[in-house]
């Protein structure tokens, strides 16, 4: 009878080691799951970051209108007007645009259309104007929206003045040259335009009004004579005479 004893002691001993074994393997399996989970956790984390970092962009190139009035411009109005420093040379300060709704105060659709024609003209969102008071004599009442405008200073403003003086000026019916006295005595320059559509960020198929619109070019000179030398060297074409 004790052979028998010996048996199922072999067999126990045995189920024993293929239960440790089964562990042991589904130890290493759970921990090789867990190296795969973590690795794939720092590539996802790594894959994020990246996603999140922000894209190195180039520098826009300088506006032309800069430059030139930094190589070109500076030394010309110092030698017509005599300057002993280059910070007394007269510069571009802002330049605003204005246009007017009129009837179209009435109607959100027509004012709407304004502001986003102005803004696709000036590369930046354009502001509503209200009216300060009531005039009944024009059926305005306070805060009645009657147009918009847009300022512009620093790259948009040059980049502006070199989109109206070398392809919008150029696209005017019968022009013969802005008005040489258009000026306030105070260095600033202002001319008036009667289609808007004369500037090609404009649609003609999504345009329902032809509108007219005001351009005023602030600058730091004292005297029109001298405005209206910075202009003209900027290639404003003012009429001779």
């Amino acid at each position: 009878m004790a052979k028998p004893e010996k048996t199922d002691d072999k067999a126990a001993d045995k189920k024993t080691a293929e239960k440790s074994a089964d562990a042991e393997t589904a130890k290493k399996t759970k921990g090789a799951e867990k190296t795969a989970a973590k690795g794939k956790d720092k590539a996802e984390a790594k894959a994020d970051a990246k996603a999140e970092e922000p894209e190195v962009r180039e520098p826009l190139p300088e506006p032309r209108l800069k430059i030139r009035y930094r190589e070109e411009i500076i030394p010309a109005m110092m030698k017509r007007f005599n300057y002993t420093n280059r910070n007394q040379v007269p510069r571009l300060e802002k330049v605003v645009l204005n246009m007017g709704i009129g009837e179209a105060s009435r109607d959100i659709k027509m004012l709407d259309a304004a502001e986003r024609e102005l803004t696709l003209i000036a590369g930046q969102k354009a502001v509503l104007t209200r009216a300060r008071r009531a005039i009944s004599a024009f059926k305005i009442r306070a805060g009645m929206p009657v147009g918009c405008f847009v300022t512009l200073r620093g790259r948009r403003m040059y980049d502006f003045l070199d989109r109206l003086i070398n392809i919008a000026i150029p696209r005017i019916r019968d022009f013969r040259g802005l008005p040489a006295k258009s000026f306030d005595g105070r260095g600033s320059h202002s001319m008036g335009i009667r289609e808007h559509l004369i500037f090609m960020e404009l649609d003609y198929n999504k345009v329902s009004t032809v509108r007219g619109m005001n351009i005023t070019t602030v600058t730091t000179a004292r005297t029109d004579e001298e405005a209206r030398e910075l202009l003209r060297l900027f290639g404003m074409p003012f009429r001779e005479g």
